[in-house]
């Protein structure tokens, strides 16, 4: 095992727990993937805790997709490899059961195509557009589907009544775009039914312009 991959297995439970720590996902929830240089990935195995990954084992995969070391991996696993396989600039995705995420995807009036309201520019910077899935079991593999649905089109799903899935560029990136994600989902709350006044269509052109983000699609 290369230096390179050492370094990532520990920044993927460093990051896990960190987001455990926090209350970001709680128990046994929650799974975090990363691609390896050799076209494999890492990934976090089933029934375990973000606050207590090991780092030695990891479900490591090979770039053909089988298994060759580590615990037996997380069931969500078509959820992740959907990404990768419709996003060619995905080199991590995370998957949490976080508390506000859920909440804002189970209230009517939320919208699917669009499910954060605009309120601060690093959502939309980091995030683009967030798409609400429909519920499905946890582990059902159409799952998956519904993300090759969207063609690569969307870097953040939330599947309701579950939680989001965000890819990112690498691990770190995906991690604070899924915070992002869940701070927003806690403001969109607070704020719901108060008049709050978010950023305009010409403020979000301007972000979207500016950082390059995955908008319109």
């Amino acid at each position: 095992m290369d230096r390179a991959e050492v370094t990532l297995r520990e920044s993927m439970c460093d990051l896990a727990k960190s987001m455990f720590d926090r209350g970001l996902t709680s128990g046994s929830t929650g799974n975090i993937s990363a691609r390896v240089s050799d076209g494999g990935l890492l990934v976090s195995p089933t029934g375990s805790s973000f606050g207590r990954l090991d780092p030695a084992r990891l479900s490591r995969f090979d770039a053909d997709g089988h298994l060759i070391s580590g615990d037996k991996p997380t069931k969500e696993m078509p959820l992740h490899s959907a990404f990768y396989d419709t996003r060619s600039d995905a080199g991590a995705v995370v998957h949490l059961h976080s508390t506000h995420s859920v909440a804002l995807s189970m209230l009517p009036d939320t919208d699917a195509e669009n499910m954060l309201p605009p309120l601060t520019p690093y959502a939309i910077m980091r995030l683009g557009r967030v798409k609400l899935l429909p519920y499905f079991r946890p582990g059902d593999p159409e799952m998956g589907e519904a993300v090759r649905s969207l063609e690569g089109k969307r870097s953040a799903v939330v599947l309701a009544n579950h939680g989001p899935v965000v890819a990112g560029k690498d691990v770190e990136a995906a991690v604070y775009a899924i915070e992002e994600l869940e701070e927003t989902a806690k403001l969109a709350l607070l704020t719901q039914g108060k008049g709050a006044v978010g950023l305009s269509d010409a403020q979000i052109r301007d972000l979207v312009k500016t950082f390059g983000v995955e908008w319109d699609a």
